[in-house]
């Protein structure tokens, strides 16, 4: 993981690969067909480990509202965007190695389950039509992703990350108000 986060997919050999892992060819290539399959692998430890402390910045936010466990998400995944393995593994490399659909998979399969999720308990709350739950959840992955980029390839990235975060606040805010009391909550049953 280290190689691919500082020399790139096309700066790593499989040469160094060995040399630093202490494996032999032979081991490797039973495991993995390709330097693309090593790098995909890879690409699924990185995924795994932004979702673990995406969720864990949501449950940390210790908030039953939606857009509460949204905001504290998107935050986390806007500040990790910053991670120079992060940044270059998923958000620079991933998409140009593994090709932008099975990228996009990945994302749907760490992140989209997630957001559908705590966007049909907004739905539940009265916030949007459920009928518009999975539109919606594709709009705030998309959204959140476009902001990671922004800051994953920011020369000034403190002032980046703070105009995304702002920005996670504003769209929500426009996106997702305050419940409409006159429907019921899911948290008032």
């Amino acid at each position: 993981m280290e190689l691919f986060a500082a020399r790139g997919f096309e700066g790593t050999s499989i040469e160094a690969v060995l040399e630093r892992t202490g494996v032999s060819r032979g081991s490797l290539y039973h495991h993995f067909a390709s330097k693309q399959s090593l790098f995909e692998a890879v690409v699924g430890v990185v995924e795994a480990r932004v979702g673990g402390e995406v969720v864990a910045a949501s449950a940390a936010a210790g908030d039953t509202d939606p857009v509460a466990v949204l905001r504290a998400g998107f935050l986390a995944w806007v500040r990790l965007a910053a991670d120079p393995v992060v940044r270059r593994i998923l958000l620079i490399d991933a998409p140009a190695v593994v090709g932008w659909l099975r990228w996009r998979e990945v994302e749907e399969q760490y992140g989209l389950g997630l957001i559908r999720a705590v966007v049909q308990a907004a739905a539940e709350d009265g916030r949007l039509p459920t009928t518009q739950v999975d539109a919606f959840s594709h709009m705030l992955l998309a959204a959140v992703n476009e902001l990671a980029l922004l800051v994953a390839l920011a020369d000034d990235v403190p002032s980046v990350q703070a105009s995304a975060e702002a920005a996670v606040d504003e769209l929500l805010r426009r996106l997702l108000p305050q419940a409409d009391p006159t429907r019921g909550s899911r948290r008032r049953r």
